[in-house]
């Protein structure tokens, strides 16, 4: 895999003099105290800013900071007017703009697109404190403000689209966000390395129109560059039979039909097709090598996606163009994507190189304060007190959930901190962040148990093009040695001060099993009671759509769960968490998972209905009804997709089927499905044949006490988002 310089090898930037400050300033005060005349980077986000690494903008800016660069924020600012983003002043070299830790319409809806009258990332949980779609209403704010300085988006919400995607919440495929936020530059991922390129570069005098081939940046351009050479995406993963894309910048045969109705502009002379499947210039993992004499150079390669229009009217080039993006992610062999909106190009280069355990320890090191900033008084933000107390000691996924957001935003290399750096980590917890009480909640990330597993060849990593690394199963190339985490655990809880290291991260099950020492230390010591794992379902068809392991590997783990439980005399279970109308789900598959809950004796307080966030593979399924894992054609797999509101509702009451609210709905579709027999009052019956008064849609049929129902032993996830640890 490529190299690149160290992030923090840069010369710094004369401002540098200043020194470090308290906390990044949000007020003129602040800079006046601080002896600043101007900020070079104002930053603009939709959370409350709290100095601290979980946390995607205190993160930045202190990397910004320690490189030179005077850093301000403007944290969740009234959006009806610019003025607001003038607090600041006008930045020397660019705004850079994000929604928050979460994309702002996950964070605003519920997954039935009802408003929430909360938000973990404000003072008090206060609702409506930022905008639908914030980065593209603060970044017009931005430019209304101050037209001539350069506005850099990035975060989750910019991220996840960067490409043509599918809005849930409008229900329609919107444009790239690159050119609705009229943003100069997108720079999607953990964006450190590129952050930190494109700031020395804009304050060395470069034009930000000039920078262009930046890794894990988005721009637009017109025409391809000279020197490159243009791959049709339809040759390289053919989707079958499907129209030339229209060449925007030649001219035009004919521009309306005789009807009047718009025609799309057409090729003179349309780009030659390769074999069926075929890449011309395939990467060691499509069966190619070296390349050979007289081919094109496959760096110099960029593969056209369908355009905006193309995927917005065809649901075929739509799932056709998210599997694309998906091969393309592997930093070591990715290509650049160009996909055509109107008179213009989005062209996204490839991801960015990971960050070095080195570099990661600097990134984690930076001076925060640990609090959120003192403007905020005694307010409680909901999403600081779930976290204050807990370490993050990696980045990066390498399962592949459909579902799941974090591969395509952090990537599915994982990126770890040194021993050295979490503990010191642990210490500045003991010793600076008040209330602490000598327990640790978390040792984590996007999941527990990736800590320094990698590819056993750094080759075959830099070649493969696979979704994931886990499914259908672990890969032969995949190191599963839980060692240094075991360690890491073992001089965590050493730790002078330290009492307990909770693990409340959801653990890989799968990979768990690999290593039963690491269950065994896992138990032993860091349960408290309960530990979460995420099977998301039982039934095959809805795990093959999430790219799941199917339930042998959970009965596995709950064996060794519940052994090395009893040996260190604890009584500790497990909670699961499952999904509810995921692509892929019928309902007997709802209906099994239900049975399944009965008869283990489960019963889901909230849970979870499947929400489709931009770019998600899942989401592509949803909106499509296409399987994207596979090559996407014509004729190809089509997926059941429980879309309707009823669909909806009823696959979420199988969860909670003990929820007399839910009984009239469960009654009906056990009917509607040939189930009578699990209607009644014995143990092997679902739901009950009767009412209780003031409950569900219909009258109550007896006031007679309920029966068989079991113990409470689990309560599932809210039904909103997990808070994302930090998301930049």
């Amino acid at each position: 895999m490529e190299t690149a310089p160290n992030i923090f090898s840069h010369r710094k930037y004369w401002a540098k003099r200043f020194g470090t400050a308290p906390v990044l300033p949000m007020s003129r005060a602040e800079m006046d105290r601080l002896g600043w005349d101007s900020c070079d980077i104002v930053l603009v986000t939709g959370d409350a800013y709290i100095d601290h690494p979980s946390f995607g903008m205190a993160l930045v800016g202190r990397l910004l900071e320690a490189q030179g660069f005077r850093v301000g924020v403007i944290s969740q600012p009234d959006w009806h007017s610019p003025e607001a983003f003038k607090a600041l002043g006008k930045p020397n070299l660019f705004f850079g703009v994000t929604a928050g830790n979460m994309d702002s319409m996950v964070n605003r809806y519920t997954a039935d697109r009802k408003i929430r009258s909360d938000d973990a990332y404000t003072p008090n949980a206060e609702g409506n404190k930022r905008p639908d779609r914030a980065v593209i209403v603060y970044s017009q704010r931005c430019r209304e403000a101050y037209a001539d300085v350069p506005v850099v988006i990035g975060g989750i919400e910019a991220s996840l689209r960067r490409i043509a995607h599918y809005d849930y919440w409008s229900d329609k495929v919107r444009r790239s966000i690159l050119p609705d936020s009229k943003a100069d530059i997108l720079l999607y991922g953990n964006a450190e390395r590129a952050l930190v390129e494109l700031a020395h570069r804009l304050a060395k005098g470069e034009k930000i129109s000039g920078i262009t081939g930046l890794r894990g940046s988005a721009v637009l351009r017109k025409g391809i560059p000279e020197g490159w050479h243009e791959i049709d995406s339809t040759s390289v993963d053919t989707p079958g039979k499907v129209a030339p894309h229209p060449n925007p910048y030649a001219e035009t045969v004919a521009s309306r039909s005789p009807d009047g109705t718009a025609l799309s502009p057409t090729l003179p002379n349309p780009p030659p097709q390769a074999g069926a499947g075929a890449d011309p210039f395939p990467s060691p993992a499509c069966g190619g090598g070296a390349r050979g004499e007289g081919k094109p150079d496959r760096t110099q390669g960029v593969i056209r996606l369908p355009s905006f229009e193309q995927v917005r009217a065809d649901p075929v080039l739509y799932a056709h163009a998210n599997r694309l993006l998906h091969l393309e992610a592997n930093p070591g062999n990715a290509r650049v994507l160009v996909q055509n909106h109107g008179d213009r190009d989005v062209w996204i280069n490839p991801p960015p190189i990971p960050l070095s355990t080195e570099e990661l320890d600097g990134v984690f090191d930076l001076p925060y304060n640990r609090r959120p900033h003192p403007a905020y008084g005694e307010a409680k933000i909901p999403a600081y007190e779930m976290i204050r107390f807990s370490v993050n000691i990696m980045r990066g996924c390498f399962g592949g959930c459909t579902f799941c957001s974090i591969t395509e935003h952090e990537g599915r290399i994982i990126q770890n901190r040194s021993e050295t750096s979490i503990l010191n980590e642990i210490g500045e917890i003991r010793d600076k962040t008040p209330g602490f009480t000598g327990i640790i909640s978390d040792l984590g990330g996007p999941t527990a148990n990736m800590y320094r597993l990698h590819c056993k060849d750094p080759k075959i990593e830099s070649a493969c093009r696979r979704l994931s690394c886990v499914f259908p199963d672990i890969c032969e190339n995949m190191g599963t040695d839980h060692g240094p985490l075991i360690r890491l655990y073992r001089k965590a809880r050493a730790l002078p001060g330290i009492k307990k290291i909770l693990i409340g991260s959801g653990v890989r099950y799968d990979l768990a099993v690999k290593s039963p020492e690491y269950v065994r230390e896992l138990v032993s010591h860091h349960v408290g009671g309960y530990l979460k794992i995420a099977p998301e379902h039982i039934a095959e068809g809805p795990l093959a759509k999430m790219m799941k392991p199917g339930m042998g590997a959970y009965y596995k783990f709950k064996e060794l769960f519940e052994k090395f439980s009893r040996e260190a005399g604890k009584e500790q279970y497990l909670i699961p968490y499952f999904i509810s109308a995921h692509p892929g789900t019928t309902d007997e598959d709802m209906l099994e998972l239900a049975l399944w809950l009965k008869t283990n004796n489960f019963r889901l307080d909230q849970v979870q209905n499947f929400t489709p966030t931009p770019m998600a593979m899942a989401s592509a399924m949803y909106h499509t009804g296409r399987n994207p894992l596979r090559k996407v054609g014509r004729k190809g797999e089509e997926v059941p997709i429980p879309k309707s509101g009823r669909a909806r509702r009823l696959h979420k009451a199988f969860l909670r089927y003990h929820d007399p609210e839910n009984w009239p709905l469960l009654r009906e579709a056990l009917k509607q499905m040939g189930r009578t027999d699990l209607i009644g009052s014995g143990k092997k019956h679902l739901v009950p044949a009767w009412q209780p008064a003031g409950t569900g849609r219909t009258p109550a049929n007896s006031r007679r006490p309920e029966t068989g129902r079991g113990t409470a032993r689990t309560q599932h996830t809210q039904d909103r988002p997990k808070i994302t640890r930090r998301a930049k």
